[in-house]
């Protein structure tokens, strides 16, 4: 055990583990995206539409947030980034729960999103900075595990603390993300990557339209939307039907809390399951494993079935997720590392903004097989693609990597040349 443990969580550098400490405490806390739509249509009586609208408003907010966050992490630096965004995102967390009104909740909700979201590009590109790419996957798993064991604790809490007072879901929310700002401020050093000159422009700068010009990463980018939007059914479209089919939201915090209990009881034994495995392969398994979970929500009439989804999808999840966010990884220069990510997190945050108003009209206008044998289709067209692109993405892999030796060995040899 003592053997497996050093191998899985080993040899990771200091200040990986305060953003790993950080990700667990926010997600212990991480209460009102989760529960949004129950509070919108239970508490505020919005209708099923009105509540998909408010949740495309934070997917809105969340699409420039994570644009300038990208922005801002290879401008302003990483650490600055972060502190804005979690402040900023505590305050209105806190907001939103005193806000009654229909025109309050969504502005509000609409800026709760810019600032959430705006965190992830500069965190997500600290945590590259940081960890070396031969420890980037076990690094992203680590991290993903933390993100799961909060939130499996955190579904199952803010289910039940739904039924006494909605408040305290905001409260404890805004509670967690200023303790995180608090670790970003006194334990983060920033490590916003000096400008490598004479190394071309892929690793000495450019802006945000050298990424999106890149046909690779968009591609790629592309296919993730796909599994995104069939992903946050499960915060959106999956909460609703179940209350429509009788259930409570504490039945509904327990079973999602099975998706946090199987990632947090099985994701660190991910990386040495996909070692070595080719990644268009193991993220076009996922996608396929993640539609048939989706897809089978259909035949769910008790919670153990619906649970048993949740548990199929997970499994497609865990394969996933350290595959994408090493494969971003991958493919994003030096010097831009907070656009690639955050043009990443955009994916998230177009999907925070469709997902929900699509599948709450497909679920209203075509009742439930239609939304869920839609999302089966969907990843499994998402999984061929994975497949057709990925050549493509191990050879940008590979030069990018040669690139990057390349600078090294230039920065290295001019400060070795002794100055006059």
């Amino acid at each position: 055990m003592r053997g497996w443990l050093r191998q899985a969580a080993g040899g990771l550098p200091r200040q990986f583990w305060f953003l790993w400490a950080g990700t667990l405490i926010n997600r212990l806390g991480a209460f009102v995206v989760l529960f949004l739509s129950i509070y919108l249509t239970g508490e505020r009586h919005f209708t099923q539409s009105q509540a998909g609208i408010i949740l495309g408003l934070y997917g809105v907010g969340g699409a420039i947030g994570t644009m300038t966050g990208g922005v801002l992490a290879d401008r302003w630096g990483r650490r600055p980034t972060m502190l804005t965004a979690q402040f900023g995102a505590a305050a209105l967390m806190l907001t939103l729960g005193f806000a009654h009104t229909y025109a309050q909740i969504a502005v509000v909700t609409l800026l709760l999103g810019l600032f959430a979201e705006g965190v992830r590009p500069a965190f997500s590109a600290m945590m590259v900075d940081v960890v070396p790419d031969r420890d980037r996957v076990r690094a992203y798993s680590l991290n993903y595990w933390a993100i799961n064991l909060g939130f499996a604790l955190a579904a199952v809490a803010a289910g039940f603390a739904a039924q006494f007072d909605y408040l305290l879901l905001f409260v404890v929310d805004a509670g967690t993300t200023l303790i995180t700002a608090i670790i970003t401020a006194i334990f983060l050093a920033e490590t916003r990557p000096a400008r490598v000159h004479g190394a071309g422009p892929a690793l000495a700068g450019g802006g945000i339209g050298t990424a999106l010009k890149d046909r690779v990463f968009l591609i790629y980018l592309l296919l993730t939307l796909a599994s995104v939007l069939v992903i946050l059914q499960h915060a959106s479209t999956l909460p609703i039907a179940m209350l429509a089919d009788g259930f409570s939201a504490a039945t509904y915090g327990l079973v999602i809390a099975v998706n946090g209990v199987l990632i947090v009881l099985g994701q660190l034994f991910v990386p040495k399951l996909i070692e070595g495995r080719d990644s268009a392969r193991v993220l076009a398994l996922a996608g396929l494993i993640i539609g048939v979970g989706f897809g089978l929500v259909a035949l769910a009439e008790t919670a153990w079935m619906f649970a048993i989804t949740v548990i199929i999808w997970t499994l497609g999840e865990m394969l996933q997720s350290p595959s994408n966010a090493a494969t971003v990884a991958a493919l994003s220069p030096p010097a831009l590392r907070g656009r690639y990510q955050g043009l990443n997190s955009l994916t998230w945050s177009i999907g925070t903004a469709i997902a929900p108003v699509l599948g709450g009209l497909i679920l209203q206008k075509g009742g439930d097989a239609v939304l869920w044998a839609g999302c089966f289709v969907l990843c499994a067209l998402a999984s061929v693609g994975q497949l057709l692109a990925g050549p493509a993405r191990a050879r940008r892999a590979e030069q990018q990597r040669r690139a990057e030796a390349r600078a090294i060995e230039l920065a290295a040899a001019r400060a070795s040349v002794p100055t006059s």
